[in-house]
């Protein structure tokens, strides 16, 4: 029994060596690592609100005829350059085309009615040639009116290019025919390519930093290489609910849109809020206390010391300083795994 109780007593006295062994090494061990540190750095900081949305092409056409008839010309292919006015497509309306030729050849005869008239009135100005001179003239308009609607009826087998832009689609062929059901599906759209603007959602929180003007940089998921520049055109007076929060549609210019870009497209804006240039600043991290008293751990000739600070603006990642540090100097970081202490009360 004896014996057994000297074994258990032994192995405790081993067990606790060895954890006070580990603590001390341990201890020893950070005391003698030196703390991570980071250089006070002079540069530009940029505060922004993240918009998100997408790229839209807001000029587009979707064109159809305007009368029912064969399919006779398809002019153009999807990814044509068109210029406005071009025409596009054409339905056979030889009808329609009839009808035109016989209001020009009304309208010439009008016209020679009203010379004739005229010519009667000049040589015997009386009531009777005077009123045969007022209908031919009316009978006139009447033709020109009539030659206008004939026009106006071909014109609708007729598609034509509205303004300058580049064929998205094309749903007929040659031969097709154009019934009265299916008058109002587009035949043809059409899109202006050099009309391009980003439209996304500003959240609650932020919209009353962003003013119309505002400068903003773009980016692109599908072309994450280019950066455009933008600018803020359109804030949304009237909030809408998104997944639960409140948010405003906000529309942005952009001011070097490269070939690239496509209708809708992934896209993320940050709108300069507020910029300093050529400033101080250390990385958030590094503080400790509040805003309204922020210091830092400054290390010189090897040993820690506690500074008071100012503070300027802050881009959420590093922050301005104003005062109580100079460039060069090393401020500490906490080590991995410790929770910052410093909390924003802006």
């Amino acid at each position: 029994m004896k014996k057994r109780r000297t074994l258990i007593i032994t192995i405790c006295v081993v067990i606790i060596g060895i954890v006070l062994g580990v603590v001390f090494n341990g201890r020893a061990s950070r005391e003698a690592t030196p703390p991570d540190t980071v250089a006070v750095t002079r540069g530009d900081i940029v505060r922004t609100v993240l918009v998100d949305g997408s790229l839209v092409m807001p000029n587009k056409a979707y064109l159809s005829f305007g009368t029912t008839g064969t399919v006779i010309e398809v002019l153009v292919e999807e990814g044509s350059n068109v210029t406005k006015d071009q025409v596009l497509a054409r339905l056979d309306a030889p009808s329609l085309e009839s009808s035109v030729e016989i209001a020009e050849l009304q309208v010439e005869i009008a016209e020679e009615q009203v010379k004739a008239a005229r010519a009667q009135y000049k040589a015997s100005s009386t009531d009777i040639t005077k009123a045969n001179w007022e209908i031919a003239k009316f009978n006139l308009e009447i033709a020109k009116l009539n030659l206008e609607s004939a026009e106006l009826n071909l014109e609708k087998a007729v598609i034509v290019a509205p303004f300058d832009g580049v064929v998205s689609d094309i749903t007929v062929t040659e031969g097709d025919e154009i019934s009265t059901a299916i008058l109002a599906t587009p035949a043809i759209s059409l899109v202006d390519t050099s009309d391009i603007e980003m439209r996304g959602f500003i959240d609650e929180i932020d919209i009353s930093m962003v003013k119309a003007g505002q400068a903003a940089n773009i980016t692109l998921d599908a072309l994450p290489d280019e950066e455009i520049n933008g600018r803020v055109a359109f804030i949304s007076l009237v909030g809408t609910t998104l997944a639960g929060i409140v948010v405003y549609d906000t529309t942005m210019t952009l001011e070097n849109p490269v070939d690239e870009l496509r209708d809708g497209m992934t896209a993320t804006a940050k709108v300069i809020i507020e910029r300093r240039d050529d400033v101080l600043f250390i990385p958030n991290k590094a503080l400790i206390g509040s805003w309204e008293n922020p210091k830092v751990l400054v290390l010189v000739d090897e040993q820690v010391e506690e500074r008071e600070i100012t503070l300027g603006l802050t881009d959420g990642t590093k922050t301005e300083v104003l005062s109580g540090l100079e460039e060069g100097e090393k401020v500490v970081l906490p080590a991995p795994g410790e929770q910052p202490s410093f909390f924003f009360t802006m």
